[in-house]
């Protein structure tokens, strides 16, 4: 097989689907894949090839942006047969403190919310609520059904793994009445004019949309920042790392642990309250 060929990339898309990749997660390998093909110009590659696209992601992307492509091009030269092009990620120090500066605060949410209702964003008010509310991903958003909301819960279904999602009342009684209004008698609560349940690019740009009128930093306002809201605040109350990893579908609890990392400034008022300088 040709590398360089970018026809390939149909077989290859057919590799991930057989091995349960998520939707998301096949077009985003193949989004980066055609970035290194695009680069290799239709050369014969070699290492040496490879190693100076690295570098050149490493020049223009953050470290966790550039070990994501480098994941998905792996995935391709295995794919390809050809393992010994395969490069090592790049070393990442493990922060202890998460930046202050993207991290979204229980009042900048309430602002959020506030700001998609008083533009008659209802839509956009429920969908935020209903993803810092559940911890659930915006690509799950199609599970939250009229049927499931009448439950009380839903069944996600994600990346090989189902997990139970419970509705609070106070959720609950949102989205049926939203429903109700939109004439939505069963399937998902979320849909486009179309009938279609929205995507990640349409909540993106919509909640993108709020952040002046709410007065909130852009660079903290997308939907997976309401997931880590969800996250601190259950971890906040309940202590039960095992727990929040069940609910947010994580296979590992590593992952689980960078949701709940804390600001450098609250560990440096927590350090205050020991009171142990005398």
């Amino acid at each position: 097989m040709i590398l360089t060929e970018k026809s390939s990339l149909k077989r290859f898309a057919e590799y991930l689907r057989e091995r349960e990749k998520s939707p998301a997660t096949l077009q985003k390998y193949l989004r980066d894949v055609r970035g290194f093909l695009d680069f290799a110009a239709g050369r014969r590659i070699g290492k040496s090839d490879v190693m100076e696209y690295k570098e050149y992601l490493a020049q223009r992307y953050a470290v966790t942006s550039a070990n994501s492509m480098l994941a998905a091009l792996n995935s391709y030269f295995i794919f390809c047969r050809r393992d010994e092009l395969c490069v090592r990620q790049f070393r990442l120090q493990k922060s202890a403190y998460r930046d202050a500066g993207r991290e979204l605060t229980r009042e900048e949410y309430g602002r959020l919310v506030r700001a998609a209702e008083q533009g008659r964003g209802k839509r956009l008010s429920l969908v935020v609520q209903t993803i810092c509310g559940t911890g659930i991903r915006v690509s799950e958003l199609a599970f939250i059904t009229v049927e499931a909301a009448r439950r009380g819960e839903a069944t996600v279904s994600c990346k090989g793994k189902t997990r139970r999602i419970f509705i609070v009342r106070a959720l609950q009684k949102k989205l049926i009445g939203y429903a109700a209004e939109q004439g939505i008698a069963r399937g998902p609560v979320f849909v486009t004019r179309g009938g279609k349940p929205v995507d990640r690019s349409n909540i993106w740009r919509e909640m993108k949309s709020l952040c002046r009128r709410a007065g909130v930093a852009p660079e903290k306002v997308f939907p997976h920042n309401l997931r880590h809201l969800f996250a601190r605040t259950f971890y906040g109350l309940e202590k039960d790392i095992a727990k929040l990893a069940d609910i947010l579908g994580h296979s590992s609890i590593n992952t689980t642990r960078i949701y709940i990392i804390t600001t450098g400034e609250e560990h440096r008022r927590r350090m205050e309250n020991m009171h142990l300088i005398i």
